[in-house]
């Protein structure tokens, strides 16, 4: 296949979501490459954070990035392929790595027995410049929820950007307006687990690569507009045996088997300590309120959408489990790992999950258990949560935290604009 490409895109998520990679001519027959592996202390200011896992004070050695030349597929830019690798360092899998991570936590369901399938719903802002050099949402004022067409894409983006995602076997189920003006929810099909996550992942560049060709942006930050509504990831997992959906039991009154219920056990039981890898921004918890349906009680409910985990009305091969604590600023292959390893520890614990919610989860809930209320506490929830670290990654736990600890402390540190406009004229 690559004889078909004048160069391979190599595309691989790290510690922040970032994707990382490198052109590679198509006469590369090695199929590996070096890459640094400091940038896992790298955060968004460039600035980097020693840590063990980045062997900052050892070299700053490479890690090696591996590709399967017949994973290589159409790109969307001329004449290039794409290819999501995996990373290694001294022939194993680099357990920094979202994707390994992500691979761990689907070879212990198999381990069990299960196939995972997975689909994944996006979230997202498009932003277009403003007159002060920044970016500010598109402006759409006949827009509404649920819209299609040029009053909610004037630019023709969404157009662009479906006919891209046709043309490069990106398989978008759904696209449609949010609430808020400006916004869109983008549904991918739902795959096996590895391959719905490397489509996700890939989307989300192809997104923003589109609408940057517009001269727009689109972003997914969790919450960008203080006086709208925020922007989730939502992981629909579904679990399978012997062909069949094994979340279904006919016999039940409510359609959902007892791996089911112990699956929502385990989303349950590690809700809080899983918040600080699904919300990874300072911004996250502008979203994570009360009342913005976003996943902040640790509850569950029957086709409820103010739930951190909502039980869809399919049953038989539709039936799912849709978790939506997951901030839009999040990498889907780390959202994945943590709804499985949270979900298997539950089903290998046998653990019960609590009533459904009954509440309107708007001004009130069924349960007082939520998560932190700001990146710091969600990080110190992570930190206490031993089983949950070990089942997930260690590694990879060590590496974020101490990235993260450095992003919330120059966040402390930093006077903001709602500081200024508050306080400057009157103090």
């Amino acid at each position: 296949m690559t004889n078909e490409f004048s160069r391979i895109r190599l595309l691989w998520p790290d510690h922040l979501g970032l994707p990382r990679g490198k052109y590679l001519s198509s006469r590369n027959h090695t199929h590996v490459t070096g890459h640094c592996i400091a940038m896992f202390a790298l955060g968004f200011d460039r600035n980097m954070t020693p840590h063990k896992g980045a062997h900052f004070y050892q070299g700053i050695p490479d890690v090696e990035v591996q590709y399967d030349p017949k994973k290589i597929r159409r790109g969307w830019q001329l004449r290039t392929g794409v290819v999501v690798p995996d990373v290694f360092k001294d022939g194993k899998p680099l357990m920094m790595a979202p994707r390994n991570v992500l691979k761990k936590a689907i070879a212990e369901w198999e381990a069990l027995d299960y196939q995972v399938k997975v689909g994944v719903e996006l979230e997202a802002f498009l932003y277009q410049p403003d007159s002060g050099g920044g970016f500010t949402p598109i402006d759409t004022p006949g827009a509404y929820v649920y819209q299609t067409g040029p009053m909610v894409d004037p630019k023709g983006v969404l157009d662009d950007l479906m006919e891209t995602c046709d043309g490069v076997g990106l398989r978008l189920e759904s696209v449609h307006s949010e609430y808020d003006n400006g916004q869109f929810e983008l549904t991918l099909e739902y795959d096996e687990v590895l391959k719905a996550c490397d489509d996700a992942f890939l989307f989300k560049i192809v997104a923003k690569e589109v609408a940057h060709r517009h001269g727009l942006l689109f972003t997914f930050m969790g919450k960008p507009v203080t006086l709208r509504g925020g922007s989730g990831t939502h992981i629909n997992l579904s679990l399978w045996k012997d062909g069949e959906n094994a979340l279904y039991d006919e016999s039940a009154e409510d359609g959902l088997s007892e791996l089911a219920r112990h699956a929502l056990g385990g989303l349950m039981e590690h809700h809080v300590a899983m918040t600080a890898i699904c919300a990874p921004t300072v911004n996250a918890y502008k979203r994570l309120r009360p009342g913005h349906m976003c996943g902040y009680w640790a509850n569950w409910g029957y086709d409820h959408r103010g739930v951190a985990v909502r039980v869809p009305p399919a049953r038989g091969s539709g039936t799912r489990l849709e978790h939506r604590l997951s901030d839009g600023a999040v990498n889907a292959h780390i959202a994945a790992a943590c709804v499985l390893q949270a979900a298997r520890l539950g089903v290998e614990a046998k653990l019960e999950p609590p009533p459904a919610e009954t509440a309107d989860c708007w001004e009130t809930a069924d349960t007082d258990r939520h998560v932190a209320t700001s990146l710091e506490g969600a990080l110190d929830d992570l930190e206490k949560s031993t089983a949950f670290v070990e089942a997930l990654s260690p590694e990879y736990v060590d590496a974020f935290m101490a990235v993260k600890r450095a992003e919330w402390a120059r966040y402390q540190a930093h006077t903001t604009d709602w500081e200024i406009n508050e306080y400057l004229h009157f103090l």
